[in-house]
């Protein structure tokens, strides 16, 4: 198990010639997944052809070229632009997983696939017994993800499960040269599987639907429905040390300094003020929390602060507010 930079609801398209089992199928998976259905793939081509793409968010790499040789550049990049993505409504409509039927009049659900293959949207193919030979040729050709026999007793439950795989493979694509690269530096718990399990865990605990890596200081920033905001502050040993080391050269409070050095507190200083500001180092414990640690690829200090909005640069659009706009929507059009 490995953990995205980001990771956001994202839209589940739904294909089939019969529009009584798409009906069947939305009402039985999660409501919390935006989902869009066709039973005409012409229809769903076209709606593919003009949908969000992953590339419309602010989030890319810039190379130095002027300074470096073209072969050799080196790499800048915007930790900012990472959960900035949460300002951008769209980022919902993004179509990361396609579960298509196999037999479809206009053209069979492989054929779709193929379609679609310049696409990184996640393929599941939902086949008949009888379709299981196509589905593995198609799997081995690369044009789809995942097949589900739809006469198996568990199909629907497994397709749920395959679903949030799916789109957790998407985000995990999406950013993998770029987490390889942070990874090396203050985010090497990417790459930790034990924290990714702590992560999976807050997601349950605290009703979080979203998260993006955090720059200053390294964490993980998650959203709930509602755009609700926490910050997961992620220290290592060395990072814990460094932390001391500041504190003591900023003149920090004699106590602050004891209880960093026995790893009794991890600070989140308000952004702007300085880590060790008088006015934050007179009241430091309002500042801080209590670690858990996590060991996993090495030794982890973590702990979960509120982050208000006012901290952001413009205020998040919540996943409840793009809900609500989709009920709206589905409202008037019924």
């Amino acid at each position: 198990m490995r953990l995205p930079i980001l990771f956001h609801p994202t839209t589940v398209v739904l294909v089939d010639d019969s529009d009584s089992f798409l009906k069947s199928l939305t009402f039985q998976l999660d409501p919390l997944l935006p989902g869009k259905t066709f039973h005409d793939t012409a229809v769903a081509l076209d709606w593919f052809a003009r949908s969000t793409r992953r590339e419309d968010l602010p989030l890319h790499v810039d190379f130095d070229s002027l300074n470096q040789s073209p072969d050799q550049p080196n790499v800048a990049v915007d930790m900012r632009r990472i959960h900035r993505v949460c300002e951008q409504p769209m980022r919902f409509t993004i179509p990361s997983v396609l579960v298509v039927d196999y037999s479809m009049p206009q053209m069979n659900g492989v054929e779709f696939c193929e379609a679609l293959r310049h696409l990184p949207t996640k393929k599941i193919l939902f086949t008949g017994a009888a379709d299981e030979k196509i589905a593995v040729d198609a799997f081995n050709r690369g044009l789809i993800d995942r097949y589900i026999k739809k006469s198996d007793d568990d199909a629907l439950d497994r397709l749920e499960v395959e679903i949030g795989a799916m789109q957790r493979a998407f985000f995990l694509d999406y950013t993998q040269t770029l987490a390889d690269m942070l990874a090396l530096h203050d985010f090497s718990f990417l790459r930790c599987q034990a924290m990714a399990a702590v992560v999976q865990d807050l997601y349950r605990r605290h009703g979080f639907v979203e998260h993006y890596l955090y720059p200053g200081p390294a964490g993980i920033l998650f959203f709930d429905r509602y755009g609700r905001a926490k910050l997961m502050v992620i220290e290592t040993e060395q990072g814990m040390c460094a932390q001391y080391e500041v504190a003591r050269d900023n003149d920090a409070p004699h106590s602050l300094l004891l209880a960093l050095s026995e790893r009794r507190v991890l600070p989140f200083f308000p952004p702007g003020d300085g880590m060790y500001s008088t006015e934050a180092g007179d009241e430091w414990h309002r500042h801080c929390r209590a670690p858990q640690v996590c060991m996993g690829r090495e030794k982890y200090y973590w702990a979960l602060f509120d982050f208000p909005e006012h901290y952001l640069a413009a205020p998040p659009a919540p996943f409840e507010q793009f809900l609500n706009a989709r009920q709206s929507a589905d409202f008037l059009a019924a």
